[in-house]
C-alpha cells in the first residue's frame, strides 16, 4: 500500500496538484457541445485565457495534450520543400525537433549541452547565414529546468519576415513572463496540467496573424489541428469537435481563481519559489552536501528546478524515499535519470509548501 500524500507534497513538474475546488468543478451538469451553454463556456475561458498569454488573438483550446499542438505548429506553420531550425537543450525540445522530422521537414537541429541556453548572437549568425521557414523551441526545458531568452530570441527571428517562431511554453505560460503580442511570437503553445494547475487533457495557444496565414497555404495540414478551423470556430465559441467539457468547468473555474491573483503577481511568485530553491541549494553545498542546480546560471525557469544530486548518490533513489515520506518530485529525464532530481515549483503552489518539501528533501540528503 502507498503511502498517503502529504497536504501540499505534490511537486511533479507536471502535472502539477489541482485544487480540491478546481477538481470540484468537473462535475457541474454535462451539456451539449452545440448550442448556446457551451459557447458562454468558451465565451468565459477565452478571457481568462488571453490575460495568461498577454494577447488579444482568441486563444486555441485543444482537446489533446501539448504535444499535440506542437504537431500541429509544424503541420501549419512549415511549408514543404523548406528548412526547420530546432533549437535543443533537452527532451521537449528534441521531441520539438522529431516531430517535424516525422512530418517530413528538413530540419537542422542546433543542439547545446542539456542545461544551457541557446545564445541569440550566435541565433542571429545562424539566422543571416541561411534561410529558414520556421524556427522551433522550448522557452521553458521541463527536463532540464533551462530557460531561453525567449523576448529576446523572438526579436531576432522577427528580422527575417519569412521565417516563423514556433514556441513550446508547456512549463512557460502562467509561471514565466510571456508577453505574447507585444514579443510578436508567431505560435506559443501550453498544457493544462502544468503552471495553470488543471488536470491533464487540454492544451492552449496562440497563433499570429502570419502563422494563420502561411497555414492557408498549406494544404496538407491535417484536419483536427488545423489552425485555421479551429480560430474560426473560435469566432463562434465553439470547437469543430466535441472539447472535453468537464475539463473546460476546470477551466473556467481555475481561470477566475488566477485572475484573482493577478498575472504579475503569479509571476512573482513562481520567481519567488525558484529563488528559495537556489537558496536551499546554497545552503546544503555551504553545509558540504555537493548539490547544484543543473541549468546554467542565467538561463534557468521559475517553475521547475533540476537539481544535480551528490557523488555516490542515486536519484531515484531519493525519489522513492521521498515519496515514502508521503511527497513527490520529479525523477531525472531520460539521460539525467540517475543523477538529478526535478522539483516543479509551479501552478498555485507557494513558498511556504515548498520549504517543507525542500526539508523533507533535505533531510534525506543529510
Amino acid at each position: 500500500m502507498s503511502t498517503p500524500l502529504q497536504p501540499g507534497g505534490f511537486f511533479l513538474p507536471g502535472p502539477t496538484e489541482v485544487h480540491e475546488d478546481v477538481l470540484a468543478a468537473q462535475a457541474a451538469p454535462m451539456i451539449g457541445h452545440r448550442g448556446a451553454p457551451i459557447e458562454e463556456l468558451i465565451s468565459s475561458i477565452q478571457s481568462g485565457l488571453q490575460t495568461l498569454f498577454v494577447t488579444e488573438h482568441p486563444v486555441i483550446v485543444s482537446t489533446s495534450s501539448a504535444t499535440g499542438l506542437m504537431e500541429a505548429a509544424v503541420r501549419n506553420g512549415v511549408r514543404d520543400g523548406r528548412r526547420v531550425l530546432s533549437l535543443v537543450n533537452g527532451a521537449f525540445s528534441g521531441r520539438f525537433a522529431r516531430i517535424a522530422q516525422d512530418c517530413g521537414h528538413d530540419v537542422e537541429i542546433w543542439e547545446v549541452e542539456w542545461g544551457r541556453a541557446h545564445p541569440p548572437s550566435e541565433l542571429a549568425q545562424r539566422l543571416e547565414a541561411e534561410h529558414y521557414d520556421a524556427v522551433t523551441l522550448s522557452q521553458s526545458e521541463t527536463s532540464t529546468g533551462a530557460l531561453q531568452d525567449l523576448r529576446a530570441i523572438a526579436g531576432l527571428v522577427n528580422g527575417h519576415k519569412d521565417t516563423l517562431l514556433l514556441v513550446d511554453s508547456v512549463t512557460g505560460i502562467g509561471g514565466v513572463e510571456t508577453r505574447t503580442d507585444e514579443w510578436a511570437i508567431d505560435f506559443i503553445l501550453t498544457g493544462s496540467q502544468k503552471a495553470l494547475a488543471l488536470p491533464p487533457g487540454l492544451a492552449f495557444a496562440v497563433a499570429s496573424e502570419s502563422m494563420l496565414e502561411r497555414a492557408k497555404t498549406i494544404e496538407d495540414r491535417g484536419w483536427y489541428f488545423d489552425l485555421v478551423r479551429l480560430v474560426e470556430k473560435l469566432g463562434d465559441n465553439q470547437t469543430p469537435a466535441t472539447p472535453a467539457i468537464s475539463l473546460l468547468y476546470a477551466t473556467d473555474f481555475q481561470l477566475r481563481r488566477i485572475h484573482q491573483e493577478g498575472i504579475k503577481a503569479r509571476w512573482e511568485r513562481h520567481l519567488a519559489m525558484q529563488r528559495r530553491t537556489f537558496e536551499w541549494v546554497d545552503e546544503l553545498r555551504t553545509g558540504g552536501v555537493g548539490v547544484g542546480v543543473f541549468a546554467e546560471e542565467g538561463g534557468r525557469s521559475p517553475t521547475v528546478t533540476c537539481i544535480s544530486m551528490p557523488e555516490g548518490v542515486a536519484a531515484p533513489e531519493v525519489v522513492s524515499e521521498m515519496r515514502s515520506k508521503g511527497f513527490v518530485v520529479g525523477g531525472g529525464y531520460g539521460k539525467l535519470k540517475q543523477e538529478t532530481v526535478r522539483v516543479g515549483h509551479m501552478g498555485d503552489h507557494t513558498v511556504e509548501e515548498l520549504e517543507v518539501v525542500l526539508g523533507q528533501l533535505g533531510e534525506i540528503l543529510t
